[in-house]
C-alpha cells in the first residue's frame, strides 16, 4: 500500500538513521525506501529492542548483583516469597534503556507525541528508580513515602495532561499557542474539537465532549492511575510484564489507525495527525518487555522494580490518551484493574470494619489478588499464566472494538 503525507514521517526530521536511508534512496538505493513505513520501523525498533535486552541482560544482573542490588521482601507477604529475598531488582531500568535506545534509533524525533510518551516514561521511572533506591541503599522495604512518591506522579501527570490537552487537539505544534490563546480569550469556556471526545468502544457513533478541565482531570487519573495498577500488580515472576506486552502491541495498532486518514475515517475513528508514530514506541515496548520476560520469567533472575513497573504503566496510559482509547485501555488492562480495585476494596473495608467493630476484617485472603490465589493453593506459575491468558482475552476484546462499532 502506497503512503501518503498522512501515515508516514516528513521529509524533514529524521532521527539519524533514518536520514541516513534517506540519503542512500535518494543515491537511487531504492530498497532504502522501505525505511519510509512505519510498519517497517516499528518491526526493526521491536527488534533492536528485544536483541539489546537480551545481550544487555546477563550483564545487567551480574552487576546488580555484584553491587547487591536485591530486592528487600516484605515480612507480611506470602511466606514463599521469603526464598526471593536478595534476588537482583531495578531491572526495569534495562527496559527503559531498551526503550529509549530503539526508539532514538527508528522514530521521527520531530514527533511531539514520541516525546511526550517518552517523558512521562522516564519521568516515571526516575520516581520508581529513587523508591528502589531507598529500598536498597536503607534496606526499607517500603521504600519511599507514598506521599512523597504521589506528589511526583501528581506533578508529572498534570504537566502531561495540561500539554495532551491542547496537542491531542491541535493537527500540529503550531497550532498549540494558538488553540491555548483562543480558549483563555474565551473565558476558558471554548470547546475541544471533537477529537478531544471520550470514545465510548463498540458504538458508532456514541462519545462524549469532554471540555479542557474534563480531558485534563481524566488523562491525569488515567496516566496516573494505570502507572500505580502496573506496580500493584509486579508482584510475581513475569505476571506484570506480560500484559504489559500485549496491551502495548494492541495500542500500537490502534495509533497507526488513528495516525491514519484512511483507516481512521473507514474506522469511524477521530484523526489524529502523528499518532501513528507512537506504534514505533509501542514496538519498542512489546521487544524490551519480551527480552526482560526471558530473565524475569519463574524462578525470575531479576525483578523490574519501581522503576519499570511505574515507567510502563505510565507509557501505556499516555498512549491510550493520545489514540483516544481511555474506555479500550481500562478493558484489555482489566487484569490490571482487578489488581488494583482488590487492594481498594481490601483496605476500604478493613479500614470501616475497624472503626465499626473495633476489628479489621478482610475480603480477600491477601492483596493484591494474585496474592489472594496463592494463599489458597494456587501455584505462582498457575496465577501467572491464567492471568496471562485472561490479559489475552481482554486484549483480542478491546481489538475487537477496532470493528465491531
Amino acid at each position: 500500500m502506497p503512503l501518503n503525507k498522512n501515515s508516514t514521517i516528513t521529509k524533514k526530521g529524521y532521527a539519524m538513521l533514518l536520514e541516513l536511508a534517506r540519503w542512500l534512496s535518494d543515491a537511487h538505493i531504492s530498497a532504502f525506501g522501505v525505511f519510509e513505513y512505519i510498519t517497517f520501523r516499528a518491526v526493526l525498533a521491536c527488534g533492536t529492542a528485544l536483541l539489546i535486552g537480551l545481550f544487555a541482560g546477563p550483564w545487567v544482573i551480574r552487576r546488580l548483583t555484584e553491587l547487591k542490588i536485591g530486592q528487600a521482601v516484605r515480612a507480611y507477604g506470602p511466606e514463599s516469597h521469603l526464598q526471593k529475598n536478595g534476588t537482583p531488582t531495578m531491572g526495569g531500568a534495562l527496559i527503559l534503556i531498551s526503550i529509549g535506545v530503539s526508539t532514538l534509533m527508528w522514530a521521527d524525533w520531530t514527533n511531539r507525541f514520541v516525546w511526550v510518551v517518552l517523558m512521562v516514561t522516564f519521568g516515571f521511572g526516575w520516581i520508581g528508580w529513587a523508591d528502589d533506591y531507598k529500598k536498597v541503599v536503607n534496606r526499607d522495604p517500603e521504600g519511599m513515602s507514598s506521599r512523597r512518591k504521589f506528589f511526583w506522579q501528581a506533578l508529572i501527570g498534570i504537566v502531561a495532561s495540561v500539554y495532551l490537552t491542547f496537542a491531542v487537539s491541535a493537527p500540529a505544534n503550531a497550532d498549540l499557542w494558538p488553540l491555548f490563546r483562543d480558549w483563555v480569550l474565551s473565558g476558558f469556556t471554548m470547546p475541544l474539537p471533537t477529537r478531544a471526545d471520550l470514545i465510548v468502544p463498540f458504538f458508532k457513533s456514541v462519545s462524549y465532549p469532554l471540555g479542557v478541565f474534563g480531558f485534563v482531570a481524566l488523562t491525569w487519573l488515567v496516566i496516573v492511575g494505570s502507572s500505580n495498577a502496573v506496580n500493584l500488580t509486579d508482584g510475581l515472576d513475569g505476571l506484570a510484564i506480560m500484559p504489559t506486552v500485549m496491551v502495548g502491541s494492541a495500542l500500537g495498532i490502534f495509533a497507526y489507525v488513528v495516525g491514519r486518514v484512511d483507516y481512521s475515517k473507514y474506522l469511524l475513528f477521530p484523526y489524529i495527525p502523528g499518532a501513528s508514530e507512537l506504534m514505533v514506541l509501542c514496538a519498542a515496548i512489546a521487544g524490551a518487555g519480551l527480552a526482560f520476560l526471558w530473565f524475569n520469567a519463574y524462578p525470575a533472575q531479576v525483578f523490574m522494580g519501581d522503576v519499570g513497573a511505574l515507567a510502563l504503566g505510565g507509557a501505556l496510559g499516555t498512549i491510550a490518551v493520545i489514540v483516544r482509547q481511555e474506555i479500550v485501555l481500562f478493558i484489555m488492562g482489566g487484569v490490571f484493574v482487578v489488581e488494583t480495585l482488590s487492594v481498594m476494596l481490601q483496605v476500604t473495608w478493613f479500614k470501616y470494619t475497624k472503626k465499626r467493630y473495633g476489628e479489621g476484617r478482610r475480603i480477600f485472603r491477601m492483596a493484591p489478588l494474585h496474592h489472594h490465589f496463592e494463599v489458597t493453593g494456587w501455584k505462582e506459575t498457575q496465577v501467572v499464566v491464567r492471568f496471562w491468558i485472561i490479559s489475552m482475552m481482554l486484549v483480542l476484546i478491546g481489538l475487537a472494538s477496532l470493528k465491531l462499532r
